[in-house]
């Protein structure tokens, strides 16, 4: 196991009526700017307990924040947070909403242009508003990580920004703020989670075996959780089991000392940027082709993912292999996520500009080995047709 160091200061108030203990974690007299998506947070009430537990505060509301958080509509909630001298962010909703309000928390104290927080590398970030969250959907873990990832549409880049300033301080998870969502998003966010699990898990070994255990323990709750929740939408443990697992997929805790590989994120967001498909759906389309395209670096965890979470003890390395890899879009697609670019009308004449845009990204060097260049990238793309 690698050398780490694991920081994550978030409090997660965690089960029903959560939302209520806010009013604890916020300031006493701070000017909150409450940002969220579109009107679901109204239609299921989960704004109007916000605004309950906020009652005597001095509250301003952002909504319109978009699946794909865009930079252009991010930087009118800036303009916002300066205009009404705001000192706390509450973002209300799911993982797209939360890494917008972590940009414009960066993004309104930075000194220099704020897409430059974005661009490639990006610009360092030496502070940012203080933020919590009240999480109505789990996917991206962004609720206990210092992550974001913002589109810019006139660019058609979708780029991250990680930086410790942009904790979120608090995060409500109250599984039965899920229980309106479409099947569609129950199904894309099991899938994120999944695919954040095995991008620090499927690299190669290091001899972490608490990290090791507690990503295939992950993985197997998602398998066995997820058909579930499209079954049984409102069944309170259902949903909070796989709400506390897309959380500690992406928390940092089982990345932590282990090589990881986020070939498929950055390829995935290139087909978001390009063609518009949900985070997710990309995910599921360009994994399985990476497993296949990177299997020999991958080989001794593959076999061991094979056997642990399918199961997979009979014949041959490449047969199980083989078998692992296939189940792993099988449960994309009892999930009910597509797994080829043909299913949502992408063809190979949209592998060239893809490649283009990765080029420009410098996404030229991806995998735990380094070794996802262009030409592997294409081989990918190829193999999702």
């Amino acid at each position: 196991m690698l050398d780490f160091n694991f920081n994550n200061p978030t409090n997660i108030l965690f089960g029903k009526g959560k939302i209520a203990a806010i009013r604890e974690c916020i300031p006493a007299g701070s000017r909150v700017l409450i940002l969220y998506g579109g009107g679901s947070v109204k239609k299921n009430g989960t704004l109007d307990e916000v605004l309950a537990a906020l009652r005597g505060y001095t509250l301003f509301e952002f909504s319109g924040i978009e699946p794909n958080p865009s930079y252009e509509t991010l930087m009118k909630a800036v303009e916002l947070v300066h205009k009404e001298s705001i000192d706390f962010l509450l973002a209300v909703g799911g993982g797209s909403v939360i890494d917008g309000t972590k940009f414009v928390a960066a993004a309104a104290l930075f000194a220099g242009e704020p897409w430059s927080i974005l661009e490639q590398r990006g610009a360092p970030v030496t502070k940012a508003l203080p933020m919590g969250s009240v999480l109505t959907l789990p996917a991206t873990g962004s609720e206990m990580n210092c992550g974001s990832v913002v589109t810019r549409k006139a660019l058609q880049a979708k780029l991250a920004f990680m930086s410790p300033h942009v904790f979120p301080l608090f995060s409500v998870l109250d599984p039965e703020k899920t229980y309106t969502l479409p099947l569609q998003q129950i199904s894309n966010g099991v899938v994120d989670a999944f695919v954040h699990v095995v991008e620090q898990y499927l690299t190669y070994p290091v001899e972490a075996k608490v990290q090791d255990r507690f990503a295939e323990g992950l993985l197997l709750t998602l398998i066995e959780e997820g058909p579930k929740a499209l079954e049984n939408p409102n069944n309170y443990e259902i949903r909070s089991n796989i709400m506390w697992a897309a959380t500690l997929a992406l928390n940092g805790l089982i990345g932590a000392g282990v090589p990881q590989d986020w070939a498929t994120h950055m390829i995935g967001h290139e087909l978001t940027a390009t063609h518009g498909l949900d985070h997710a759906q990309t995910l599921a389309v360009i994994l399985p082709s990476l497993l296949v395209a990177c299997r020999e670096g991958k080989r001794e965890k593959l076999l061991q993912y094979g056997e642990r979470v399918w199961g997979l003890k009979e014949g041959s390395e490449e047969e199980r292999i083989d078998a692992a890899i296939d189940q792993t879009r099988k449960f994309f697609e009892q999930m009910q996520v597509k797994t080829h670019l043909s299913d949502y009308g992408i063809n190979k004449d949209s592998i060239p500009h893809l490649l283009q845009q990765l080029k420009a990204h410098g996404m030229v060097a991806l995998g735990e080995h380094q070794d996802v260049t262009l030409d592997v990238s294409k081989k990918i793309l190829e193999l999702s047709l």
